[in-house]
């Protein structure tokens, strides 16, 4: 595997794309073999001008220079070696620039591509068993900013391999152990525990009384590391607590300290806050492995492999990056207190994820771009372990995100410092409010409430990953909620026109079914989707789906103005339903994989 600039990574070699797709390539591989040209593979790209085709190829570019013949020549004779079949697939082939074939579909064969059965995309990832990892919390801090950005990120690579045929299993990785938690640890058995009334407004249903009890525990954190900072006599008493949680975690046995017992309750309040928050988020918890569960693991491995890979320096343990590793740093694994680093840790989770998970073709961790050099020096240490952790490090790929800003006062000011993630949430509810107006008036109260977390969802998680993977995000109401611009809410519109279009062709007992005519650009584009969504899912690149949505919604939409969709000709209203029918299919499940529900009502 390998990080690429458009997406994230790639296998060895690319698997197999959408069935026409596939054919075309099957054609081209069997004329260069009647003209004495062996090949493996070939590639068919759609071309960013539609004048240009459906596809195309370079093929001849490729081949031409290991044939020695010249590519435009060797193009001219693989179209003459592709006609002589006379497929009823093509309806035009031809020769530009220096050697490019480009193909045009016949319209027959863009109509059987949008009315075939639906049927799971093959991809390189297609009976792979794969791990995502994300959306993982911290014990004492409430699921703030950052985390939205990581599961929004985290979602749409769960999905994407969802789709293109892997197994996936989604893992969460919260961080509940640290000398941080045993600071805020410390704080909170000055205040005198974990109250009655705490667990009562845990238990309550209430969602504010529960992030209040959420929000004093961060203030917990963050006291205990004020105090620490400010007391350093504090220092010892605090790293009893540490030593006495990492004993007792550790040893796999039930005590009954005040702070094991104190950081028992925290864990299980967190964990019900947390699950919360991603169901209203529209996401939810997969397996879940504490940090707490690998420390042992992770201390052990460095111990074990001291000093063949690790260092003992000064009561610590350390890797020392070899000298060629100019772009790596020593780190501490164990510290001189003996306790786990997150580095340690991170080697216990990749030991617990392939042995427990079966045979582990892939494991895929989403993280804040800034942990991108801790993962190469964890990595770069597990590889030289042995063989067996050699391919691990190599079937780990790190998956980074960039951070939220906010542009404009309003939304600043409004949100503050590092703001939490229902806050935002909540905020851009608010501004949907605002823009939404007449255009959900006629919806009931609870319709309203629905579609405007879908609407505040969509225009978030668009905003994210419209941008390619691990740049800073600056949310702009202005643009992001706008129903007629390259957004969330205008996708979601749209899905919502075609819904009631179909609707009431229902009504007038129309059936939209393709009649035999020339095909529109909206109906040839639509036959790509296949196609612009095995590449997504392929380069794990969400920006180019959301691409080609806006796209095929622009197109629809120009469609839409131009043209009376339902009318007294039944033959024509059945065939533009059946464009529309196509087209909400397209954009409910290209919304699914970017995390997005799509409502039938807008």
């Amino acid at each position: 595997m390998k990080v690429i600039s458009q997406g994230f990574f790639v296998f060895a070699r690319r698997g197999m794309l959408s069935f026409m797709k596939e054919k075309l390539e099957v054609l081209i591989i069997e004329a260069l073999g009647v003209l004495g040209i062996e090949a493996g593979t070939v590639v068919l790209e759609r071309p960013a001008d539609s004048s240009h085709g459906d596809y195309a190829t370079n093929a001849a570019l490729v081949y031409g220079k290991k044939a020695g013949i010249a590519p435009r020549e060797l193009a001219g004779k693989l179209v003459e070696k592709i006609l002589e079949t006379s497929r009823e697939e093509i309806k035009e082939l031809e020769v530009a620039g220096p050697g490019f074939i480009n193909f045009r579909l016949s319209d027959e064969a863009i109509r059987n591509e949008n009315t075939k059965e639906k049927n799971p995309i093959k991809t390189i990832y297609s009976g792979k068993n794969i791990l995502v990892e994300h959306s993982s919390p911290n014990l004492f801090k409430p699921f703030h900013i950052g985390h939205l950005m990581n599961n929004i990120v985290g979602e749409f690579v769960s999905r994407a391999m969802t789709e293109g045929g892997a197994q996936v299993t989604t893992i969460s990785f919260p961080s509940d152990i640290s000398l941080g938690i045993a600071k805020a640890i410390y704080v909170l058995q000055k205040d005198g525990g974990i109250s009655q009334q705490m667990f009562s407004d845990l238990s309550s249903g209430d969602f504010d009384a529960q992030t209040k009890v959420v929000n004093y525990l961060g203030d917990c954190y963050v006291r205990g590391i004020a105090l620490a900072k400010e007391n350093p006599a504090l220092e010892n008493e605090i790293k009893d607590i540490a030593k006495n949680l990492y004993n007792e975690i550790e040893s796999g046995e039930l005590h009954d300290s005040e702070g094991y017992q104190i950081w028992r309750k925290v864990k299980n309040i967190n964990t019900v806050y947390f699950e919360y928050v991603l169901e209203s988020i529209g996401s939810k918890l997969g397996k879940t492995i504490f940090e707490s569960d690998v420390t042992k693991i992770g201390k052990e491995i460095v111990l074990k492999n001291t000093p063949a890979v690790f260092t003992q320096s000064e009561g610590a343990f350390v890797y020392v990056p070899s000298e060629d590793r100019k772009d790596l740093n020593t780190l501490v694994f164990v510290n001189s207190e003996g306790h786990p680093t997150y580095e340690a840790k991170d080697l216990g989770l990749i030991e617990k994820k392939f042995t427990e998970y079966g045979k582990v073709d892939c494991s895929l961790f989403v993280t804040d771009n800034e942990q991108s050099h801790h993962f190469k020096i964890v990595l770069d240490a597990a590889s030289k372990i042995n063989d067996e952790w050699k391919s691990r490090a190599e079937r780990s790929v790190h998956i980074p995100h960039g951070r939220m800003l906010f542009k404009g006062q309003k939304m600043s000011s409004r949100l503050g410092g590092v703001p939490l993630a229902l806050d935002v949430v909540g905020v851009v509810e608010e501004e949907v409010r605002e823009r939404a107006g007449e255009r959900i008036a006629h919806l009931s109260i609870e319709e309203k409430k629905k579609l405007e977390r879908e609407i505040a969802l969509s225009a978030l998680r668009i905003a994210v990953l419209r941008s390619k993977p691990g740049m800073n995000i600056n949310f702009d109401p202005e643009l992001s909620l706008s129903f007629e611009g390259d957004s969330g809410p205008y996708l979601l519109y749209t899905h919502a026109r075609c819904a009631s279009l179909l609707e009431k062709g229902i009504e007038r007992g129309y059936e939209p079914k393709f009649k035999e005519s020339p095909t529109t650009e909206l109906e040839r584009t639509l036959m790509q989707y296949e196609f612009e969504l095995s590449c997504a899912v392929e380069t794990l690149a969400p920006q180019k789906l959301v691409t080609y949505l806006f796209e095929i919604a622009q197109l629809f939409n120009s469609f839409y103005g131009s043209t009376q969709i339902i009318t007294d000709n039944k033959e024509d209203s059945e065939h533009y339903l059946a464009i529309v029918k196509r087209l909400k299919a397209v954009l409910k499940e290209g919304l699914w994989v970017l995390g997005i529900s799509a409502p039938e009502k807008m």
